[in-house]
């Protein structure tokens, strides 16, 4: 699958991603990309979320990929579960990095609308990458939960919430999971033609 016929669309978390932010990074690297801008990052709203990104998928002329981090992989999850069919054939896969918990005990107030967390597969190809050690999401619950969208699944050791403060400015390690999970959709395409 060649990046140029792609529209990768970010799907900040909760505060949005700053500057220093790997999903800034990316956006700033890979071609044809947009970042889905919410009006409030910091008293999120779930209904407001997936009706942004709703609006940024209709809008993209071309195929898409979600690249989301933490609260983005729930709006995803949320959005996928009640879309429209068209929409949801402009979506080639996700990458979901992180997501974040908004069932776990101690979960930010702010983000408990969040909750439940949709438990459907992905009706696309999707890759979840989490850490063992996430105050956001434990190893388990990464698991669990990508295993109910239907994900491939990486957790990796010692990565944080794989943001800016655990040390991921850039996350060029990150883009390997992103050509996972385009060879993926790639192979899905070829056994579907």
């Amino acid at each position: 699958m060649r990046s140029e016929s792609i529209r990768y669309l970010i799907v900040p978390g909760w505060h949005g991603s700053p500057d220093e932010h790997w999903q800034t990074h990316w956006q700033r690297t890979l071609p044809n990309s947009a970042r889905v801008e919410q009006r409030d990052w910091i008293a999120p709203r779930r209904e407001d979320w997936v009706a942004e990104l709703e609006r940024s998928v209709a809008d993209s002329a071309a195929p898409v990929i979600l690249v989301a981090h933490s609260l983005g992989c729930i709006t995803v999850a949320h959005w996928a579960a009640q879309a429209p069919i068209e929409l949801l054939d402009r979506v080639r896969g996700a990458l979901l990095v992180a997501p974040a918990d908004v069932e776990r005990s101690g979960c930010a107030e702010p983000l408990r609308n969040f909750a439940p967390i949709p438990r459907q597969p992905l009706p696309f190809a999707s890759q979840l990458v989490g850490s063992d050690n996430d105050s956001a999401a434990s190893a388990g619950r990464a698991v669990a939960i990508g295993g109910d969208w239907g994900s491939e699944v990486a957790i990796l050791p010692g990565a944080g919430h794989i943001n800016a403060k655990s040390g991921h400015n850039s996350w060029e390690q990150g883009f390997a999971y992103l050509y996972r999970l385009q060879s993926r959709i790639g192979r899905e395409a070829r056994k579907r033609a």
